[in-house]
């Protein structure tokens, strides 16, 4: 298992090589890569652990009020604005997992449609491989895209909903987004760059979206609130572009 995982982030440094350029980046060497858990579907991020971890688990699995979290320490805004909290009850079961359907046939960027449907609507925790997105068709397709229209909007693969945009308005730049991406290994999105309108994050740093989508998780950092998203979470299209 070690020498599988060195070997991919072998691999990802070597497919990054094109991404390297356009952010004026040339040293493979400045990669490193962080031991993170491992699930069946790849490498998850890891949640911000709290004081009151236990609590919290206990809490959401039993659906208890918000007068009981107040009172218990457990409710109320625990990320910093203008992150918007959620309610556990957004990713209750429906008809397809935690959504009201699958994800789209025609998918963005050349993901793997059925890796897709397992993590946004069967999975809770886990990730797509660090790195994934340099095994597909994003950087080449969001970069046409930026440069035709000046920005680059991501869509909920279930939906087509669209979900964060980047660059945001006075906000970093595209390449500054490509950057951040190839340091993590997933797509990070800043807080001016999220469609509040569509995304929540719950208690645990869950990121999602209002229809039961799982999208990532808010890995803060020293900088504010980093939501490291899965490519497969958001590679649809437009409801009325979808085929």
């Amino acid at each position: 298992m070690r020498l599988h995982m060195y070997v991919s982030a072998v691999a990802l440094v070597v497919a990054a090589s094109s991404v390297e350029s356009f952010v004026g980046i040339g040293d493979a060497g400045a990669y490193s890569y962080s031991k993170t858990s491992v699930g069946s579907f790849g490498v998850a991020p890891q949640s911000q652990n709290t004081n009151n971890g236990q609590s919290t688990s206990t809490a959401l699995r039993l659906n208890l009020g918000k007068e009981i979290k107040e009172f218990l320490g457990i409710g109320g805004q625990k990320y910093a604005e203008p992150c918007v909290m959620g309610e556990e009850t957004i990713m209750s079961p429906k008809a397809h997992g935690t959504s009201a359907t699958p994800v789209q046939e025609n998918l963005k960027y050349g993901v793997d449609r059925s890796k897709a449907d397992q993590i946004c609507n069967f999975n809770r925790h886990y990730a797509e491989h660090r790195g994934y997105w340099t095994k597909t068709k994003f950087f080449e397709e969001a970069k046409a895209e930026y440069e035709e229209k000046g920005e680059v909007t991501f869509y909920d693969s279930n939906t087509g909903k669209a979900l964060f945009v980047v660059p945001a308005r006075d906000g970093r730049t595209f390449q500054d987004f490509i950057k951040e991406t190839l340091t993590h290994g997933w797509p990070s999105f800043r807080d001016e760059e999220c469609i509040w309108d569509e995304v929540r994050v719950l208690n645990d740093g869950e990121t999602v979206s209002l229809d039961g989508t799982h999208l990532g998780h808010n890995l803060p950092d020293s900088t504010g609130n980093r939501y490291c998203i899965n490519l497969v979470s958001i590679a649809g299209s437009p409801v009325e572009n979808e085929s």
